[in-house]
């Protein structure tokens, strides 16, 4: 029997090096909707290598495919103990939120889940784009640090090239992007942000307040938290410089989301 004053819910997050701390973008949204719902929780961190085999042995389904139709599992998971009940999807798990804790702001308003899965999506693929730009610097812990970059990159080329099919393969050095291939890729970056930015100002216009960074103005909504998940991988692991160059774009807009919901970090 769990201790009584264990919290009932669960976070299965990728660990990074020491300090242990979220640095992927889908345990990054789980987080922020956790501590935004005021759930009480824990984590138990697990190393990149070992999440295929801890998912499995959980018995949760991987929600992901492989363009070769494979399975692709990774994490959040959240585990409600109390309920003996698992989840294996970043969008379900704040649905699922917002069905046990149905006090205080929703997550995903009433018969808008259809439109934020589409919005989750939308994000997931610009920032997927870029990555390119933060991967090398990502806080792998230094005992399986390797091992965690063979499985990115064989990750990255079967997304890329489609697996088997393919005699090409990536290297972690193709993540080494510098020179005016970097300048090119943040240019690009910058312009994505750019066009992205325009919902949030038809948003904001729409609902006649303009009075915050977030969608709907002053208060933040799932949507939010998916894009301040991305971004807070991206502040984790761009260079300074381009942090800052980020920071800059649109008005500070990207800077005000993430500091708008930097207090659900913990």
């Amino acid at each position: 029997m769990a201790p009584e004053n264990k919290p009932p819910l669960v976070l299965y997050d990728i660990a990074s090096g020491p300090p242990r701390r979220t640095f992927a973008p889908n345990p990054w949204k789980s987080r922020l909707a956790l501590n935004f719902k005021s759930a009480s929780f824990s984590t138990n961190w697990v190393e990149l290598p070992d999440v295929t085999s801890t998912r499995k042995a959980l018995g949760v389904a991987a929600v992901r495919k492989f363009p070769d139709g494979s399975d692709f599992f990774t994490l959040p998971v959240l585990h409600d103990e109390s309920a003996k009940h698992f989840v294996g999807d970043t969008f379900d798990i704040a649905l699922y939120l917002d069905e046990k804790y149905p006090d205080g702001p929703r997550l995903i308003a009433p018969g808008m889940a259809g439109v934020t899965k589409m919005w989750n999506n939308q994000v997931d693929q610009l920032f997927t784009r870029f990555m390119e730009l933060v991967a090398i610097n990502f806080p792998f812990n230094p005992e399986n640090a390797e091992k965690s970059k063979e499985i990115l990159v064989e990750r990255a080329t079967l997304f890329r090239f489609g697996g088997n099919k393919s005699d090409k393969r990536m290297t972690w050095d193709d993540f080494d992007i510098r020179g005016e291939k970097r300048t090119a890729l943040m240019a690009d970056f910058k312009k994505a942000l750019n066009e992205f930015e325009a919902f949030y100002t038809y948003g904001q216009n729409n609902n006649n307040n303009k009075d915050g960074p977030f969608l709907n103005g002053r208060e933040p909504i799932y949507a939010d938290i998916i894009v301040a998940a991305w971004l807070a991988t991206y502040h984790q692991s761009l260079p300074a410089d381009e942090l800052a160059e980020l920071k800059s774009w649109n008005d500070g807009r990207w800077t005000k989301i993430w500091q708008g919901l930097e207090r659900y970090a913990k």
